[in-house]
């Protein structure tokens, strides 16, 4: 059993573009091949006393990538945990927690693309970003991550077709 208050509250969002692709961001300032993820991020503390994930996630998604429009498809059950490796464990982000327990949410894009600003809050957490296919993600995020990756393409792998 996982000790989830040693784990950082997160959430995460698989924007599905109408087609079933999914998009994908280019990490800022990370080197290939392991740079391209979801939006995902800390969640604020007015929204953990709600319990208001999906509102942490709109958010995280806004300002990420500038996107406002788009409809709620699913949430995931439960936590989805992943665990810091020692290399980050003493850095910043990892600020205590071992790791991070994330509420995931897969969104259908309803806006142009227009829509869709890098550069909007700083910091600027992606340099570029692309559609592509939910199950070649897990080929493209960070090792450590992989297997929370890989939960989450599979509970909203019915999206994708």
């Amino acid at each position: 059993m996982v000790d989830l208050s040693l784990y950082r509250p997160n959430v995460g969002v698989v924007l599905f573009h109408p087609d079933g692709r999914v998009w994908l961001g280019r990490r800022a300032k990370t080197p290939e091949p392991w740079c391209w993820q979801f939006p995902q991020g800390g969640v604020d503390r007015d929204e953990a006393e709600r319990g208001d994930w999906e509102a942490a996630a709109r958010r995280e998604l806004l300002e990420e990538t500038g996107v406002r429009s788009a409809d709620l498809l699913a949430a995931t059950e439960g936590w989805i945990t992943y665990d810091f490796p020692s290399e980050v464990s003493g850095a910043k982000i990892a600020r205590g927690w071992k790791g991070q327990k994330q509420k995931w949410f897969a969104l259908r894009f309803t806006g142009d693309e227009t829509e869709i600003d890098l550069t909007a809050w700083p910091p600027i957490e992606f340099e570029a970003w692309r559609w592509g296919a939910l199950e070649e993600v897990c080929d493209l995020i960070v090792p450590f991550k992989r297997p929370a990756y890989e939960q989450v393409a599979a509970a909203f792998a019915r999206f994708a077709a």
